[in-house]
This record gives C-alpha cells, structure tokens and sequence, in this order.
C-alpha cells in the first residue's frame, strides 16, 4: 500500500500535462476529410460561353446512407442568390458545370438530382436523419427564365431583382459589376430539401446536419493570370475546403455544446446560440508562395474568401461592406528570395494614403497594388498574409460555448474581437516549351480557427507560426540548455 499516494501522484502529474481529448475531429485544424461543409472557396464563369472558362465541383457521399447536400451560391459580396439541392443515394458522386447553372440554366443535366435515383446494392434506402425523402422526389433540373436572368445579373452586373431589395436607389447592388459571374459556393450537409440559405434562422433549426459524410473538389476550367488578357491556359484544380462539425451527430435543430470558441457560420446564428451550426472556424493567418516574371511569364494567383461582416437579417444595401472588407489588423508582408521583407500595413489610424480592401471573395495577382511591391531582381518567394479584418458586430465574441445569444467580452486569449475567417489558394502560371502550365493549391495556414488574432511586425512580435517559438513543453529545454526563450506549450486555450 506505500506505493499508492506515489502512483497517483505520478498519475496526475500525467493527466495534467496531458491534451483533454485525443478524438482527432476534436479539433480547430481544417484537414481534407468527410466534412458536414464545403467550401468553394472562389469560382468564374464566362456565362456566354465565348472563352470557355467555367468552374467545376464534385461532391461525394463516402457513407452508406443517402444524404442531401445543399448547395448555396453567393455573390463577391456574401450575397446568397441560389440554392438548390442535390440527393446523394449511398456512395453516390455528384459532378457540377457552373456553365450549365449560370450559362443554360439547368442543374445536374438532364434532370437534377433526385430521391428517385435507384440506390447501389452496397447502399441504405433511408437515413433516420432525413425528414422526408419525397421533398427530394422532384428536383428541379431547369431553372426558368425568368429565374435565371435574375442569377445572372446578381453575378455579373451585381443587381439583385428581389422585391426587398428595391426600395431604395442603391439597395439593388449587392455584388460587383464584372464580365464574367463571379461568387464562391457552400454546400452543407441537411435534413430536407428546401430553398433556404444559411442567412434564415430557421435553416439552424429545422434543415442544417451535423454529420461529417461529405468530400469535395473543383476545377477551374481556362483559368489566367488575375489582372491581364484571358490567355488559354487549360485547368487548374484543388480540393474544396472540408469544414468538420465538432462534436459531429445528432439531428436536425440539436443543440450540442462544442468546445469550438466560435463557428463557421456563427455570424447568422445570433438568435439561435452562436456556436450552433459546431462547424470549423477558418485561419485568418496565411503564408503563400509567388512567381511572378521572367522568360517563362510566370504568374500567380491567389484566391482569397474573407468572412462577410453582415448578419442574419442584414439589408440589402449592408451588403455593400462585404465589398470593401475592412484591412483593419491586416498585414503583407512579401519576402523575396534573398530573405528581403518588404511590407504594407493597413491605413486605419494613420495617414497613409488609400486603404486597401478586399471583397468576400476574389482573385488578385500577386503583382497587385494590393500586396507589397518587390523592388528586388528577384521573381520568386512568398507572402505573409494576416488577413483578419478587425472584427465586426455581427460576429461572435464569445470565447467558450456557454455564451449563447448575448456576446460578451473575452476573457481567454481568442481575442477581442475574435480573429476573422478567411481563406487562400495559390494558383501559378507559367510557360514550359510550347505548354501553358497551371498548378493550384491550398496557402499553409499559420494557425487555425481557434488560434488568437496575430499581432503586427510593429508591435514587436516576430512571424511565425500561431504560437511562436521557441515551445518547451513541461520538463524540456532548448537544445542548448536555455529556457529563457520558451514561450509555453502551444496548448489549445479553451477551457
């Protein structure tokens, strides 16, 4: 019995140094996996077919059950125009031309997508967490005309022709005016087939799933360098963001604690509880690698989606904010090859000429005005992109599950305001012989949802990592026996 007091010290000691939970989805780090949300994070179509630049997605149902996947398209401004939806039997795949939607008007030709769809011998005829298959029976595979000139101005001409946005001069706009249709794409997991996007209340309540079934990818068909003549480079490709509910289960309207300090899609849940929909939060930190000149005209894109600032229940003029996201906290900072920074701040408190902003989603070349020029001979290196915008009212500012409706003040190191979401693909370009090369990639995030807002160069904290170096967890030393540089354990902060 002397042993006893011994062994159960040594087994507290272990437990306290030990992470709370080693359940892999329990976490903030967005990985390509069965996920309750997919991202697209960017897409372009020529609608009039004349240079054949379309955006493709596929979406797959990896379980045996069937599943409805919704899908909802968006402006650049965070404007939901269309959603419709697709009924995957088991193990079902399902491809989607953008073309066909915005250019012809038709879903998942010939005729949609169905819950009449024969199932394979390996699949489930139900899913508990289906409310009622036969709203899926009859999907539309056209849309009318009427319908479809409505979406295609929204995603060109950046009008929308429903009634509510028509009762001021300038309410209409809610997207930016381009040749070709631009937006990005969620698709989420539900219980039903309905026409409601992720900015109606009851879409949390009544429709949104919290199982993790779904991968993704996409394809940008004739993509070309951001800012100059379309030239015919072939494709490129990625896979679409998988965002994880935690903890993941249950049905439609459950209303699960989760140890996520905020969600995916909390700024449209302020009625609700603000962490309802317990999808992933998204980075706000990113480093991204460029090429950009030489004998071989290499370019770079990158893809950038920014998390709106409007709410549930935002005017149709609001929408206009998500056009000129605030820099506020931002940072660039562009090394060339030879290590040189070379860096632009945000402009808020300081007189320094016009403030950069971004819209909900674009592609910007990275020898944009947006980004720091490269005075150096240089035509490669990366980019330090902190992206968070400062913060908005309609976001959530709680730092743990137990705040419901109300926001309240921090008080773990989430920040005040928490960090916006954002995200970044790379796509390069480049001419190999007679071949137009494209590759398209995700940025390295530098952290993830739950990590705390990044400070700027002129504060005094360095680049890095979400965390900084140098970490000692408990009982280690830097290698030269030193821990006046340790700076923790990098231990998730949430209680």
């Amino acid at each position: 019995m002397k042993w006893l007091p011994i062994l159960l010290l040594v087994a507290a000691s272990a437990s306290a140094a030990s992470p709370t939970s080693i359940n892999n989805d329990d976490s903030c780090d967005v990985r390509v996996g069965p996920a309750a949300t997919l991202l697209l994070p960017y897409f372009e179509v020529d609608i009039l077919g004349n240079s054949g630049q379309t955006t493709l997605f596929t979406v797959v149902n990896v379980t045996r059950y069937p599943q409805i996947a919704h899908v909802t398209l968006w402006t650049d401004w965070a404007y939901p125009v269309l959603t419709f939806n697709l009924y995957l039997t088991g193990y079902d795949v399902q491809a989607i031309n953008l073309a066909d939607i915005l250019g012809r008007g038709i879903i998942a030709p010939p005729s949609g997508t169905s819950s009449t769809t024969t199932p394979g011998s390996l699949s489930a005829s139900t899913n508990p967490n289906l409310r009622s298959p036969l709203d899926c029976a009859s999907l539309p595979g056209a849309l009318t005309q009427t319908i479809l000139a409505a979406v295609r101005t929204a995603f060109t001409v950046g009008l929308s022709t429903e009634a509510h946005c028509l009762v001021g001069p300038t309410n209409a706009f809610v997207g930016n005016t381009h040749f070709n249709a631009i937006g990005y794409a969620t698709i989420d997991v539900v219980a039903s087939c309905t026409p409601r996007d992720p900015t109606d209340p009851l879409y949390y309540t009544n429709d949104l799933l919290f199982d993790n079934v779904l991968i993704g990818d996409y394809q940008q068909i004739g993509p070309y360098p951001s800012g100059l003549p379309q030239s015919g480079f072939d494709a490129a490709g990625n896979p679409m963001v998988h965002i994880r509910a935690v903890p993941e289960g249950g049905g439609a309207g459950s209303n699960v604690a989760t140890d996520l300090p905020y969600t995916f899609y909390d700024r449209y849940t302020q009625g609700i509880r603000r962490t309802f929909d317990r999808r992933q939060p998204l980075p706000s930190t990113f480093a991204a690698r460029f090429i950009q000149g030489g004998p071989a005209e290499f370019a770079t894109n990158f893809t950038i989606w920014r998390e709106g600032v409007t709410g549930s229940g935002a005017s149709c003029a609001s929408y206009r904010n998500n056009a000129v996201i605030n820099t506020g906290t931002d940072e660039f900072v562009r090394f060339d090859e030879h290590d040189n920074p070379f860096i632009v701040r945000n402009c808020e408190f300081e007189d320094c000429g016009q403030e950069r902003t971004l819209p909900a989603t674009s592609s910007q070349n990275s020898a944009s005005a947006n980004f720091p020029i490269m005075s150096s001979a240089d035509i490669g290196g990366w980019l330090y992109l902190n992206l968070n915008n400062g913060g908005s009212s309609s976001y959530s500012v709680t730092s743990h599950p137990s705040e419901t409706t109300t926001p309240g003040p921090f008080s773990t190191p989430f920040g005040n305001p928490r960090a916006s979401q954002n995200w970044v693909t790379v796509t390069m370009f480049g001419n190999v012989g007679p071949n137009r090369m494209t590759a398209e990639f995700d940025a390295s995030p530098l952290g993830n949802g739950c990590s705390p807002a990044a400070a700027t160069t002129d504060s005094g904290v360095p680049i890095g990592p979400s965390g900084g170096v140098f970490l000692c967890p408990p009982g280690t030393t830097l290698t030269d026996g030193t821990t006046a540089l340790c700076k923790g354990t990098n231990v998730n902060p949430t209680p």
